[in-house]
């Protein structure tokens, strides 16, 4: 005969008496009348829970223990028990909470009832997010928008309570100062702008949500790393750049296409949350970085080629800029590596301002406006709508789709959303001074058309969205571009032009200092978006923008598309896979829209007093005194510099077949002559009917 003993709950066996002893299983051999007792004592339990979205099992020594079938258990007091996790395959254990922490050995002496709580996570530690998705705006530095987050945290608001930092500006950080970089010589400035260290322009909060564009080009981005150096050939200066040329590059930048910011004063201003309260609030909420860079120092063609294929392929100039760069890119983008996989992908454009009529939108006019149009596997795309295999156009769909799939649960596995671009929407600053953009506009779409529906959807429970812009535009940062991976198949640019005078292109230079493709650009702000978001998060990481691929790859099983991608650290320190702590998403302000917006100049900087004209339709300008001349909507001289004081008198002449239709800006209104007395910057718009009227400036739109 044998006997088994199972203690109650909260009592544990004492042992037998009797015919039997101990406390294991009693076996008798009934020969004659036999007596056994059987002690049960009071004791102290473990009760073991399991967590997390990986599986496993928790056994203990002594025996009791064997969780997932026996979960709780009493041990005599003062025992020590050890429990010891085993996670499944495809799983790994995430660590204890309870009486053990971490992820070593839990080892409990009782003294009266404990918890503990095994988490167990997916080997893949993406394997909870079914959905990813990029979005990446236009044209703005981490110091230019979020240099003042430390400003914002506070007991009061819930932010920056858990010891967080946050390397933003430096006069939000403690014991900082205002940053400045020499501005341009004062008494030579109406002839053009020399850097003077004697003018310093400091850090400053905007008056106005509407700036002028300046340049984040190749050349100009070397020339804010250094002025002195932009090559990076001192040892000294690629571990501490003097980064002094920003401002430098403003003003050229507003000298050679009309701008009324001659002296590049814009380059070092900042928003804070009273201008960004949507995207503040979000940072805040969700995990972001400071350490989060734009993958190369050049526009946003080359940054949006990274984006998707980790390299430019040799290019530092947008494709077709000379002889050397006239082709597409051969180089394999991300959708060409999901489409091979069997992994669902879909590029989201805003047809507004486009071409494309609809709805319903056709989708081969929607990808001539998508970035995938700097690739080969663009012309894939497009003929595959004739072949015999799927039609990958199907991939293509206009943005308001976006919130339609989030709703019905069907958006695809990686999902990239262009910028807005043609609508105004994208946050860029201004090309032309006669169509300001709005930042503020540009925050309130970001949340009406893409994170506020994808938060109130289905499709959140899965979701992560990796919210970031293109390149830093060059606006100030502090914070210089970091060393980073090669793409491994070029080293260096292979288009720049030594008769252009192109930086990097002296005897020996390539393949030195900064001037190749083992730098990154400057940072950019970053918002991770998902229900598994870490609360309030900061990561001090290097990272730049091909982390997102490395995630999508790491996801779903896909190769590196190459060593720049392959080398990102992965982003799990920005999710929490076992506590979901944003099951439940937030409830974000509406982005204010109510700021003053104006291009022109603060009267706090000094500039010289230009005048610009900005033409629309078929027809010119000039101007009396000479100065403004020819000027066109494609070209012509547009603006000049006058002693201030100047009377000047424009003229407007409409071409054959046209009407001037009248002026705007600097109080002209009609049709007759517009007279101005220039005494600081002033724009003046002027527009001719009949031929066409095109959104661009006197010297014509800029690239992004």
């Amino acid at each position: 005969m044998t006997l088994t003993a199972t203690p109650g709950s909260n009592y544990f066996f004492g042992g037998w008496n009797g015919n039997c002893t101990g406390t294991g299983i009693c076996t008798i051999t009934l020969t004659a009348a036999a007596t056994v007792s059987a002690v049960f004592n009071a004791g102290d339990g473990i009760t073991v829970t399991l967590a997390g979205t990986g599986t496993g099992t928790v056994t203990s020594t002594p025996a009791g223990i064997s969780c997932g079938t026996t979960c709780s258990s009493s041990f005599p007091p003062n025992t020590q028990v050890t429990l010891t996790e085993t996670p499944s395959s495809n799983s790994i254990f995430s660590g204890w909470i309870g009486a053990c922490s971490g992820a070593g050995a839990c080892t409990i002496s009782l003294n009266g009832a404990d918890t503990v709580t095994a988490s167990f996570a997916p080997s893949n530690a993406y394997q909870s997010l079914n959905h990813i998705i990029l979005f990446a705006q236009e044209n703005r530095s981490l110091d230019h928008y979020f240099g003042a987050m430390l400003g914002y945290w506070s007991p009061a608001n819930g932010f920056g309570t858990g010891g967080q930092t946050f390397d933003g500006l430096p006069q939000f950080n403690p014991g900082g100062t205002a940053p400045s970089v020499p501005g341009c010589n004062l008494a030579n400035d109406a002839t053009g702008c020399t850097a003077d260290p004697s003018n310093p322009i400091s850090s400053f909060h905007f008056k106005s949500v509407c700036q002028e564009n300046q340049s984040p080009f190749w050349n100009e981005a070397h020339n804010d790393w250094d002025l002195a150096d932009p090559t990076g050939s001192n040892p000294s200066d690629i571990t501490k750049p003097a980064l002094d040329g920003f401002v430098y590059t403003a003003a050229y930048d507003a000298r050679s296409n009309n701008f009324m910011d001659q002296n590049g004063v814009r380059a070092m201003g900042y928003f804070d949350d009273t201008d960004l309260n949507y995207y503040y609030f979000m940072a805040s909420s969700f995990g972001t970085s400071d350490r989060w860079f734009s993958p190369v120092m050049s526009r946003t063609e080359l940054n949006r080629m990274y984006m998707m294929a980790a390299t430019t392929q040799g290019y530092a100039y947008p494709i077709n800029s000379n002889s050397k760069d006239a082709v597409q890119l051969t180089a394999t983008p991300i959708f060409e590596a999901l489409q091979n996989a069997g992994i669902s992908w879909k590029i989201y454009v805003d047809p507004d301002g486009t071409n494309c009529s609809g709805p319903p939108y056709d989708p081969a006019c929607l990808i001539t406006h998508s970035y995938i149009n700097m690739f080969t596997y663009y012309q894939t795309i497009v003929n595959s709508a004739n072949g015999t295999g799927p039609n990958l156009l199907q991939n293509i769909a206009p943005v308001s789709q976006f919130a339609i799939d989030a709703q019905n649960n069907s958006l695809p596995q990686f999902a990239l959303i262009e910028p807005a671009s043609d609508a105004g929407l994208d946050e860029h600053p201004s090309d032309s001074d006669e169509y300001p953009s709005n930042i503020q506009v540009g925050a309130q779409y970001a949340a009406q058309k893409i994170v506020n529906p994808l938060m109130t959807s289905p499709s959140w429970s899965d979701s992560a969205l990796i919210f970031t812009y293109d390149e830093a535009g060059g606006f100030y940062d502090h914070v210089p571009p970091q060393p980073a991976a090669a793409p491994g198949d070029f080293l260096s640019p292979i288009d720049l032009q030594a008769n252009l005078n192109d930086v990097c292109t002296g005897p020996g230079q390539l393949g030195t200092g900064i001037c190749d493709f083992s730098w990154t650009g400057y940072r950019v702000p970053l918002i991770v978006i998902s229900p598994y978001s870490v609360k309030n998060f900061v990561s001090h990481t290097v990272r730049d923008t091909t982390a997102v691929l490395k995630m999508v790859e790491t996801r779903f099983g896909l190769a590196p598309l190459t060593a720049r991608d392959a080398a990102q650290p992965d982003m799990t320190e920005f999710f929490d896979f076992v506590n979901k702590p944003w099951a439940t998403p937030p409830t974000p302000p509406p982005q204010t829209t109510t700021g003053y917006c104006s291009l022109k100049p603060d009267s706090t900087w000094v500039e010289p007093p230009v005048l610009t004209v900005t033409v629309s339709g078929s027809g010119s300008v000039a101007s009396s005194p000479a100065g403004i001349d020819a000027c066109t909507s494609t070209g012509g001289t547009c603006s000049a510099v006058f002693s201030a004081g100047t009377g000047v008198t424009l003229t407007a002449r409409p071409a054959t077949g046209g009407t001037f239709a009248g002026w705007s800006g600097a109080s002209c209104t009609g049709t007759g002559p517009c007279s101005v007395t220039v005494n600081s910057a002033e724009s003046v718009g002027a527009t001719f009917t009949a031929m066409g009227a095109s959104r661009v400036g006197g010297s014509g739109g800029m690239p992004r």
